[in-house]
Order: C-alpha cells, then sequence, then structure tokens
C-alpha cells in the first residue's frame, strides 16, 4: 500500500523559513514525478512545485519562484520543499504528491496528473 508523509510544517513569522519533507512507502518513485500543493482555507488547492524523476529539473509556482526549492532523494524515496522568505500568504496545507508512473521530463502541474498524495501539513506565516 502506497503511502506519503508530509512532516516540517507549523507557525513561523514573515521572513522565516521552513522545511517540508515526504517520505513515501509502499513502493519505489524514482522514475515519477514529485509534486507539492497547497490549499488555503476557502481557496482551490493549487500548485507549488514539482520535480522530475532525475531532479535534474524542477519548476515553480510564479507565487514561490526564487523562494521555494524542492529536492527529491530517489534512494530514500523521498522530497523536500525548503521554503524562505515566507510570506502570510504562503500559510495553507502542504500536500505532496507523486504520479503513478513514469513521468519523462515533463513539468506536471495540474492535481489530476498525479495519483498517490499525502495526508498535508499544516503552515502558518504569521505577520
Amino acid at each position: 500500500q502506497v503511502r506519503l508523509v508530509e512532516s516540517g510544517g507549523g507557525l513561523v513569522q514573515a521572513g522565516g523559513s521552513l522545511r517540508l519533507s515526504c517520505a513515501a512507502s509502499g513502493r519505489t518513485f524514482s522514475r515519477n514525478a514529485m509534486g507539492w500543493f497547497r490549499q488555503a482555507p476557502g481557496k482551490e488547492r493549487e500548485f507549488v512545485a514539482t520535480i522530475i524523476w532525475s531532479a535534474r529539473s524542477s519548476y515553480y509556482a510564479d507565487s514561490v519562484k526564487g523562494r521555494f526549492t524542492v529536492s527529491r532523494d530517489n534512494a530514500k524515496n523521498t522530497v523536500d520543499l525548503q521554503m524562505n522568505s515566507l510570506k502570510p500568504e504562503d500559510t495553507a496545507i502542504y500536500y505532496c504528491a507523486v504520479t503513478r508512473e513514469y513521468s519523462g521530463n515533463y513539468y506536471l502541474i495540474q492535481s489530476d496528473d498525479y495519483e498517490f498524495w499525502g495526508q498535508g501539513t499544516q503552515v502558518t506565516v504569521s505577520s
């Protein structure tokens, strides 16, 4: 059974940093794209970042570009999201996600592209 577990969320002041981690179990995802999404209260889930299977390339939403960095360790089956210069508008529940199959070198930014999801971790940025 596939399971994704996020950790690292919490409360931080504006301008601060947090590092989210997502550990996958149940199968190996070394050939799958991995991504991060977030959902703020009253809003739809939105794309944050994605990293291709080889970790050689990643893509970000404009709102986080230059502040967030996504990375992965295929040996450990993990994907991380380093978040710097946090803003109150970054407050949301953050979810990691993995595609079902090999995804090539495409940047997948739609929720429907991903098959497996974590339960989410809360990030709150105070002003």
